[in-house]
């Protein structure tokens, strides 16, 4: 199927950045060239763009949705505390074949894979918010981890 002028700009956008971007960046980087284009229209080409597996969308754990092109094999560990993602190196999925009866007809454009977890300072931080919590506990009596309802009673 033929691309339109603007899903063409759009596609030339994306590959142009080498990250990932949202509608909205897009748009604005639209906007200061010699062809904006309104924001639904970007979202709404992005959606078409998208359906004849040329560009894939992921989605953050705040539900901002990111855009790239599907040719970008690129595979994400996304911390659900403070948002970090990194892009992993390998794609350990890319050479798994479907059969065509697993698949019933469905016909993939592309995948994604992201893997949510806590980064590393998440985790240094939320452990040492745990020791704190412990300590302050065992300062008061009380077991480790004890509820903030006891904590409360016993100041």
């Amino acid at each position: 199927m033929a691309l339109s002028a603007k899903q063409e700009q759009l596609l030339k956008e994306l590959r142009r950045c080498k990250g990932e971007l949202s509608g909205q960046d897009l748009h604005a980087r639209l906007r200061r060239g010699n062809s904006p284009m309104g924001l639904a229209t970007v979202y709404r080409h992005l959606r078409q763009l998208q359906q004849q597996g040329l560009v894939r969308c992921r989605h953050l754990p705040s539900g901002e949705a990111l855009y790239a092109p599907a040719e970008r094999d690129e595979h994400h560990l996304t911390c659900v505390d403070c948002g970090s993602t990194e892009t992993l190196e390998i794609c350990p999925v890319h050479d798994v074949q479907l059969s065509a009866q697993s698949l019933r007809g469905f016909r993939p454009l592309f995948h994604t894979l992201e893997f949510f977890g806590l980064c590393d300072a998440c985790q240094q931080r939320q452990h040492g918010a745990t020791e704190a919590v412990a300590h302050s506990s065992a300062a008061a009596g009380l077991p480790a981890g004890c509820c903030d309802d006891h904590a409360d009673a016993a100041s």
